[in-house]
């Protein structure tokens, strides 16, 4: 895979935007107002300011007509007066001649939260998919962001399901391919406040090359070149690195056995703090600004 000219802003949510609540787990209120402007004002400074043009795309949530109306007041606040909302339901919405040239005219696209597998079952294979990853790697500027199911299906590999409570048990957390725009990473959201550490620890000791990032709410990470993330946000994004397992029954015990895993490695990032995916490399204080210039 190409090294992409654009960059991915991947966001762990906070309110559920119009997916069932994972047993066990409560809202803390009703809003839709699902993380801070701070993270958006960051995506638009990215995309290249208020007079971008932005286009959300709803199609993973149950709610789209309530998420997309947020994004637009959202964006309104921060001042951007050019943000749509493309409301793609199905495969037969997603070959709209009119949906396919805003992706082409957009200078930004987020994708908002709901159910990861509806965007890959609906956007993949299609020419609005090939748009937005021709752009992606081709085009400096261009930036696609995604919160919660959002962020899930940017990575190659992509968890669909799995209960949090069920997590530590042998293919209790189910797999598929995701958008692929980025390779070797796995991305769960909602992180901390649904439990997620076994998810993603049991993906991970599935799919060892793979780096697993743990998205807090209110909480992202600015992704350049594939390899450098930058957080942001108010919370903690979790790194599971699972290159240096020395053992785990994985392989062995039977399905919904109980899984075991030795030499994980764990690294806790806040905002400030980066990180390099191919060396994995903890970076305590940087920001992208350094990194590009440390690359050219």
């Amino acid at each position: 895979m190409n090294t992409p000219k654009g960059k991915l802003i991947s966001i762990g949510g906070a309110e559920d935007k119009g997916t069932e609540p994972e047993k066990g787990y409560v809202h803390s209120n009703k809003s839709l107002n699902f993380f801070s402007l701070s993270i958006l004002k960051r995506f638009v400074e990215e995309v290249g300011g208020i007079d971008k043009k932005i286009e959300v795309i709803t199609t993973a949530s149950s709610i789209p007509q309530e998420v997309g109306q947020n994004y637009i007041d959202t964006f309104s606040k921060i001042g951007c007066k050019r943000a749509g909302v493309m409301n793609i339901r199905n495969r037969e919405d997603v070959h709209n001649p009119e949906y396919i040239q805003r992706v082409k005219d957009c200078d930004g696209i987020l994708f908002s939260g709901g159910d990861q597998l509806r965007l890959t079952s609906i956007f993949g294979g299609t020419e609005i998919y090939q748009v937005l990853h021709d752009r992606y790697f081709n085009e400096e500027k261009f930036v696609i962001a995604g919160t919660s199911a959002g962020a899930m299906a940017m990575s190659n590999t992509m968890i669909y399901s799995g209960k949090s409570e069920l997590a530590h048990l042998k293919g209790e957390v189910k797999i598929t391919t995701g958008l692929a725009f980025i390779p070797n990473v796995i991305i769960d959201s909602h992180f901390d406040k649904r439990g997620r550490f076994n998810r993603l620890a049991q993906a991970v000791a599935s799919n060892p090359q793979c780096t697993g990032i743990g998205l807090g709410e209110d909480t992202g990470v600015i992704v350049i070149d594939n390899n450098y993330l930058e957080v942001i946000g108010s919370g903690a994004v979790v790194i599971v690195d699972g290159r240096d397992i020395k053992f785990s029954n994985i392989t062995d015990v039977s399905e919904s056995s109980p899984i075991c895993i030795e030499n994980i490695k764990v690294n806790i990032l806040v905002r400030g703090n980066g990180y390099l995916l191919k060396e994995r490399k903890f970076l305590p204080e940087v920001n992208n600004i350094d990194y590009l210039v440390a690359t050219t």
